[in-house]
């Protein structure tokens, strides 16, 4: 009985620590070699007109957790909304109070926490055709809209968990889209449209992750 229950407990435990452990981190080869980084093409990626708002600067997440609230916090910044930093996002939103969010938010969550601070309309993009995918992408040049998306790090650098960061707009020409990461590891790359699309195209809990518009 007691050898029972001490092996349900060690299951359980076990169990917990791998959730707060979280999926096997990205190295720095995979951070520096799967995504584009060309310096020309960054610095023509900055200067598109979305991208130029979140100018001077990215401010970076403070803990692992709290990709999203970094992500509004910056997308806010950019459209000259006062709520500029991660705690005067989740201000009277009852969600992180502790200083991190346990297992991250979700989009759902994220998509809550952003209306309850700003004026535009927030929406839930989900279970997009790759289609749909690529006409979003020509809109986010468009200085009235934003677009914080929620993707999977496996599919683009082999390893990683889920993660919210701002799209800051898409080189057609060279059919690439220019992910603005708040981990300060990874700063801002480049990714090819159909490999973001596969990140996103993927599960969180019961649903498929997405993006988040804010126009």
């Amino acid at each position: 009985m007691f050898i029972a229950l001490g092996a349900i407990a060690l299951t359980l435990v076990m169990g917990v620590s791998t959730r707060l452990i979280g999926p096997p981190r990205v190295s720095q080869v995979a951070i520096q070699s799967s995504v584009t980084r060309d310096p020309l093409l960054i610095a023509r990626a900055w200067a598109m007109p979305v991208a130029a708002t979140f100018r001077p600067s990215l401010v970076s997440q403070s803990n692992g957790s709290l990709c999203g609230p970094a992500s509004l916090a910056n997308v806010f910044r950019s459209l000259g909304e006062a709520r500029s930093t991660e705690a005067l996002v989740l201000e009277g939103t009852g969600r992180c109070w502790s200083g991190g969010c346990i297992m991250g938010l979700s989009l759902d969550e994220l998509s809550e926490v952003a209306r309850a601070h700003t004026q535009h309309k927030v929406s839930v993009l989900r279970n997009l055709t790759p289609d749909e995918f690529r006409a979003h992408l020509r809109r986010s040049n468009d200085p009235g809209r934003r677009y914080v998306v929620n993707f999977s790090r496996k599919p683009i650098f082999g390893a990683g968990g889920g993660h919210h960061s701002p799209i800051g707009g898409y080189l057609e020409a060279e059919d690439l889209v220019f992910v603005l990461d708040v981990n300060a590891d990874f700063q801002p790359w480049l990714v090819e449209r159909a490999r973001l699309f596969a990140a996103i195209d993927t599960v969180d809990g019961k649903q498929k992750r997405g993006m988040l518009l804010i126009e």
